[in-house]
């Protein structure tokens, strides 16, 4: 079934679930705010990637209006909720400043129980090696958008994984990756140690031949 969204393009791609604050200026936007904001409507963010929309974005809705400027400029705290695919595209829409279109709702084909646990015990291991902490429930449904952009994908990365339909498939995506990260991140540690320790005294253990 095809439904209406007004868009609102970045370069950036975001997540269902996620929160996302951002900052009102161009007078398309603030007329596309506005009118979500009186008519409790809420509009569509399309992943702008390489000077084109490849069809795929999130449904967002705006939370709270944080400020108003004097000028027209607003602050608005939005969060996602479903993703779509772009059927057709209005640059602009009639009668009005902003773009939007015709777009389909994408549902999950799964909905599994828990996380793969190979995949929470390498997210411990990058964040041990990053020596940061980061807040997720694993308990919460999809966990892949909770830690999707906090694993160093690249953006492509990050869009590939908006287009999958299935959690199971993108929780694999994200292990798969960090599979890939985690060794040459450890080495990379290994490298700085053994740097630091240059010139140091070195307290040897003495081999056995």
């Amino acid at each position: 079934m095809e439904s209406f969204l007004p868009f609102f393009p970045l370069n950036l791609v975001a997540y269902p679930t996620e929160n996302l604050n951002l900052h009102i200026f161009e007078p398309r936007y603030r007329q596309l705010i506005n009118e979500c904001i009186d008519q409790n409507l809420t509009f569509g963010i399309p992943s702008f990637i390489n000077n084109k929309l490849p069809g795929y974005g999130t449904e967002m809705k705006i939370m709270s209006l944080a400020k108003r400027y004097d000028d027209g400029r607003m602050d608005i705290k939005t969060k996602g909720l479903r993703i779509f695919k772009i059927v057709t595209v209005q640059n602009p829409v009639p009668h009005k400043l902003y773009s939007g279109g015709k777009i389909q709702f994408i549902e999950d084909q799964d909905s599994p129980e828990g996380v793969i646990s190979e995949l929470l015990l390498q997210l411990d291991r990058l964040y041990q090696l990053l020596q940061t902490k980061v807040d997720f429930d694993s308990t919460q449904y999809p966990f892949s958008y909770q830690v999707a952009h906090k694993v160093g994908l690249s953006q492509e990365e990050e869009y590939q994984l908006l287009t999958m339909n299935s959690e199971t498939e993108r929780q694999r995506f994200l292990l798969h990756h960090l599979n890939k990260v985690i060794p040459i991140m450890s080495e990379m540690d290994r490298t700085k140690a053994r740097i630091q320790m240059n010139g140091h005294f070195k307290n040897l253990d003495p081999l056995n031949f």
